[in-house]
């Protein structure tokens, strides 16, 4: 059943996006067969997890099949002279492994091994599709949403002092150090996730059977919901709203890449000012405001912090040094959000608020909707609902008061931490000692 419904999602939305003339995420899934991939770690990382159902032997197989293939198509075009200048010249034995894999699962197993291996391979496809769903999605918002809310939150951003204005004033002047390694943890995600995963998921070949509960679950439901936030909430961040895009990284010989709206794409245009981040926004009764047909609305609420947050979480259950790397990612990523320009302040709110919301439901949901569970589920998509409602009908009155509305907002989200801390540490009872059973002096140590 959920095989299904995500293959109709799927269809749905490359039938979307060839309405408006881009390819969808089927199209430049199936096109990454052949052709350099986008990343080609991504596709390492889909087969790390593909592997996680397979024996230490088959491992290793499946790993030195992908680099081979990789090597070999990489002489190929080296033969043909194709040079790669849109992406990783690796990456495709990874999904060609994958693929072989689910093949093995179908004309070589049966029965309950069968559907193990093809839940592996469905994991890393997961994965990789989740990315390429995302990128389709955000073409389709950048088409379906030609006026932007930015200026409303950024008026109701003065309510936590414009945070992103500081922070990109402090990563501008950190030079390339510092933005070199913020951008590294900023586009990596996928791979911090991979990494607490694969230790959520380190038994699965002795046990045969996955566990009940994962990181993978809840970075695939936010991947899903967060999307439809912005089809509701259109807005692109302050480094494109109040700035000259990504040129203000280039002034300074940093950014790698070319513009994210490609060719086409002219940054100076669209934006209110060239503000952010020397100068604070004015505040002023804000307005719907038009933009280019190229840059993402992603910002409300912000994945990145969502995802970061779920990494965070899933991560206290590992030992120490997994940890300290959770606690590590999530704030390099909120710096990154932030310094970036890619971020309001109040995004960041709303994405913590997102992820505490659905960790909640889906921990609720493994555990028979208990009422602890679903209770804060509610409150917690109450709130969420009351953010997005606040930053659009009372940026004004934010901005005016802010020693009181900034207050209220960090209480909402210090509210929303101590009810799922609170809801989790109820519904997870400690194990206790049978009172029929002798108690061994070694369970006293």
């Amino acid at each position: 059943m959920a095989g299904a419904t995500a293959l109709g999602f799927l269809l749905a939305l490359e039938i979307t996006a060839r309405h408006y003339g881009l390819p969808g995420p089927l199209t430049n899934q199936a096109r990454e067969v052949v052709f350099a991939p986008k990343s080609g770690f991504l596709l390492y990382a889909g087969l790390t997890l593909t592997m996680t159902v397979l024996t230490w032997r088959q491992r290793f197989l499946a790993l030195a099949a992908a680099i081979g293939i990789d090597l070999a198509v990489v002489a190929v075009r080296w033969a043909l002279g194709v040079q790669v200048t849109d992406g990783h010249p690796f990456g495709n034995g990874a999904l060609w492994v994958i693929l072989g894999t689910a093949v093995v699962a179908v004309t070589r197993r049966t029965g309950p091994e069968r559907v193990l291996l093809l839940k592996g391979v469905g994991l890393g496809l997961l994965l990789v599709t989740g990315r390429k769903t995302g990128d389709t999605w955000l073409l389709v918002t950048s088409r379906t949403r030609p006026t932007v809310l930015d200026q409303y939150v950024a008026t109701a951003d003065h309510a936590l002092g414009d945070p992103s204005w500081l922070v990109g004033r402090i990563v501008t002047a950190t030079g390339p150090v510092g933005f070199n390694l913020l951008d590294i943890v900023y586009g990596q995600l996928a791979v911090a996730a991979v990494v607490v995963a694969l230790y959520q998921l380190r038994n699965v070949a002795d046990e045969r059977a996955f566990p009940r509960h994962h990181l993978v679950r809840t970075f695939l439901v936010i991947g899903l919901l967060g999307p439809a936030i912005y089809m509701v909430f259109p807005v692109v961040g302050p480094v494109f709203a109040y700035g000259t895009g990504v040129e203000h990284w280039a002034s300074v010989s940093l950014w790698p890449e070319t513009p994210v709206g490609g060719a086409g794409h002219a940054p100076g245009h669209w934006e209110v000012a060239d503000l952010w981040p020397r100068t604070m926004p004015p505040v002023d009764p804000p307005q719907h405001m038009p933009f280019d047909t190229f840059t993402p609305r992603n910002c409300m609420p912000s994945l990145h912090t969502a995802w970061a947050v779920a990494i965070f979480i899933h991560s206290r259950s590992g030992p120490r040094l997994l940890r300290y790397a959770g606690a590590f990612w999530l704030v390099a990523t909120l710096t990154a959000t932030l310094g970036f320009g890619y971020h309001y302040g109040v995004d960041l709110i709303a994405g913590a608020v997102f992820t505490l919301t659905i960790e909640a439901a889906l921990r609720s949901y493994d555990r028979g909707w208990d009422r602890p569970g679903l209770r804060f589920a509610a409150y917690g998509a109450a709130l969420f609902t009351a953010l997005l409602v606040s930053y659009r009908w009372l940026p004004l009155e934010m901005a005016r008061y802010p020693w009181v509305s900034g207050p209220l907002l960090l209480l909402a989200l210090s509210s929303a931490v101590y009810g799922y801390v609170r809801t989790q540490r109820r519904t997870t009872p400690e194990p206790l000692l049978s009172p029929r059973q002798p108690v061994r002096p070694e369970a006293l140590r």
